[in-house]
């Protein structure tokens, strides 16, 4: 057992790093650069000015990951005169690019005779790169700050903003890095953090995580303590305080606190992209399980009589209609009932949001359940074990609810986890339909937009799900049947 978790773990990996570096060399190595700049309005500004335009340009690939840039000033930092590098065909401007092509740099010119140098990243340094990168784990030495020279360095256990146990850190890019608050899971973290590389072009700038996990509407704003003790309404999470240097501390800053972390992010009145797909995706499955099982037995019990008959009728037509066509279908039916046909009509706060996009989550799903839970009982029913049932005696409902039941939902439990885990992803049609401000339909808006560090990111987290999901069903049915061994070949523990 023990042997066969390992395995399926390391294989696990193995898979996510396969399909990651597929889609990195697909994005980065198969698509034109200059596809990510198709929806970028603010090339219009250079029209009359090249130069600037090629530095713009530059800068933004080397954000998303596509190159190494260097203008002509970053790259005079290696010459033994600065001042003279800076001068157009100057012997140290001369040495530097020579020293550049000798590292695999191309050498350009600008129109003023300045030179700038790129190394466009080959597949195996566009892979090596994102894996090098991704997990960041924060420490005391992490900030640099040549204003704050005298800035103290520790990690130590103190009480946070709201009187709960926390480890604080001086030093670090972080102010709390681990913290307990009333929100699930109730212990956080900041000492590690998943670092995908920035978005662009939409969300431009911002880290391509925080985009789907960061708060959402308008800001939440609570009577809040600063640590100089300053009380003010504000939406400030005191918890996700950044090092912010200090010669662009201000005024209001040192108002509120009493040390460099003056960079915090804010509290919002609505969930994440991920938590909204999430609800959305948990409501749906539970909901289409409710519905399908009972479904499922009740159609296997009455096999061949009108039980069965309509339950095949449902199933046929929930197979038959297109996915769109039903939500339409179920949209204009919620419409006669007086239910919203958007979600933002009446926001996250109000019920009716959810109604018919939960119903329709769930039914969606509902035929497939039915369908295999029919069969699996359907087989059981013609196994040795109900037959001898059947010969002592045993009533059928009994039969039915204690012993087929229990055989035949193993295969169900089995997909559990992937329902519950990839709800995550939740639905891009009903998301679009209802214009539910989910991630559902984050990876193909990312596509479409060329916005290749959200599409990485989205496939990183999709695959893992998806991959460490299988593992949890396949521990989930030992759980349920303990007769069920999971083991490698040789392997007896």
């Amino acid at each position: 057992m023990r042997n066969y978790i390992i395995g399926r773990v390391v294989r696990s990996f193995i898979s996510i790093i396969a399909v990651v570096a597929i889609v990195i060399v697909l994005v980065y190595q198969l698509v034109p650069m200059d596809s990510i700049f198709q929806s970028d309005t603010n090339l219009q500004k250079f029209g009359s000015k090249p130069d600037e335009m090629i530095n713009y340009k530059y800068t933004k690939w080397d954000n998303v990951g596509y190159l190494d840039y260097m203008p002509q000033a970053e790259a005079c930092k290696i010459s033994d005169d600065y001042s003279e590098c800076l001068v157009a065909n100057s012997e140290q401007s001369s040495t530097v690019i020579e020293q550049l092509e000798n590292d695999g740099y191309q050498v350009e010119y600008l129109s003023t005779g300045k030179f700038y140098a790129f190394h466009r990243y080959s597949s195996f340094e566009l892979i090596t790169n994102f894996y090098k990168n991704l997990i960041w784990f924060d420490g005391p030495n992490h900030v640099q700050d040549a204003t704050n020279p005298d800035l103290e360095r520790y990690v130590k256990f103190a009480s946070g903003p709201n009187g709960m146990p926390a480890i604080k850190c001086s030093g670090c890019e972080h102010e709390y890095l681990f913290y307990i608050n009333s929100s699930f899971p109730f212990i956080h973290s900041n000492w590690m953090n998943f670092r995908f590389g920035i978005s662009y072009p939409t969300f431009n700038g911002i880290d391509s995580l925080k985009v789907i996990s960061s708060g959402q509407g308008e800001l939440k704003k609570t009577e809040t303590v600063f640590p100089t003790g300053y009380t003010s309404n504000s939406a400030a999470n005191l918890y996700s305080c950044l090092y912010k240097p200090s010669e662009i501390l201000d005024r209001i800053d040192n108002k509120k606190f009493d040390s460099n972390y003056a960079n915090c992010d804010n509290n919002y009145t609505s969930p994440s992209m991920i938590g909204i797909s999430y609800l959305f995706g948990i409501l749906g499955i539970i909901l289409s399980y409710l519905i399908a099982i009972p479904a499922g037995i009740q159609m296997a019990q009455h096999k061949g009589k009108w039980q069965d008959k309509l339950g095949m009728v449902y199933i046929n037509f929930m197979i038959s209609v297109p996915s769109l066509a039903f939500i339409y279908l179920m949209k204009l039916f919620g419409g006669g009932l007086g239910l919203p046909d958007k979600f933002p009509q009446f926001g996250f706060s109000d019920y009716r949001s959810y109604i018919l996009p939960v119903l329709i989550l769930g039914l969606l799903s509902t035929s497939s359940l039915m369908i295999w839970m029919r069969r699996y009982m359907v087989d059981q029913s013609n196994s040795d074990y109900v037959k001898f049932a059947r010969a002592k005696g045993l009533k059928q409902s009994e039969i039915f609810n204690k012993h087929i039941l229990k055989n035949a939902v193993i295969p169900i439990v089995n997909g559990i986890p992937s329902s519950i885990i990839l709800a995550i992803g939740g639905a891009v049609i009903t998301e679009t339909v209802f214009a539910i401000p989910g991630m559902g339909k984050m990876l193909p808006d990312s596509i479409k937009a060329y916005n290749n560090t959200m599409v990485v990111t989205l496939t990183f987290i999709f695959t893992a799900l998806s991959v460490f999901a299988l593992l949890i069903g396949d521990l989930l049915i030992t759980v349920v049947d303990p007769r069920i061994k999971l083991s490698t070949k040789g392997d007896s523990r």
